[in-house]
Parts: structure tokens; C-alpha cells; sequence
């Protein structure tokens, strides 16, 4: 594997890992009591951790 692509793998790991703490945040008592414009900050961010861990997956299926 190429240096540059080891970085996009390195780099979709380490989100997928972020993504799941939010995840796990996400059902906590703490992030309930969050006021609801911050919740759905954090759900937008979540969502589009979501689609930028997909296009990281997209480009390491194509690396040969």
C-alpha cells in the first residue's frame, strides 16, 4: 500500500472511532439535556461523519 493511502486508512479508522463515541454520546442523559439546537448540530455532525467515512470506504475499495 502506497503512503498516501495508508493515510486514508489510518484516517477512515480514527473517524469510525469518533463516529462511535458521538454515537455513544448521543445516548446519553447529558447530551438529552443539551439544548435542541445543540443536539441537532450534533446529529448533523454525526450524519455527515456518516458520508465522510462511506467516501473514505469507497476510495480504499479502489486502492490496488
Amino acid at each position: 500500500m502506497q503512503p498516501h493511502q495508508q493515510r486514508v486508512v489510518e484516517e477512515k479508522s480514527e473517524l469510525d472511532e469518533r463516529r462511535t463515541k458521538l454515537g455513544e454520546f448521543k445516548n446519553t442523559d447529558l447530551f438529552a439535556s443539551l439544548p435542541w439546537q445543540e443536539q441537532e448540530r450534533l446529529n448533523t455532525q454525526a450524519h455527515i461523519m456518516t458520508m465522510y467515512s462511506a467516501i473514505l470506504g469507497e476510495r480504499i475499495t479502489q486502492f490496488k
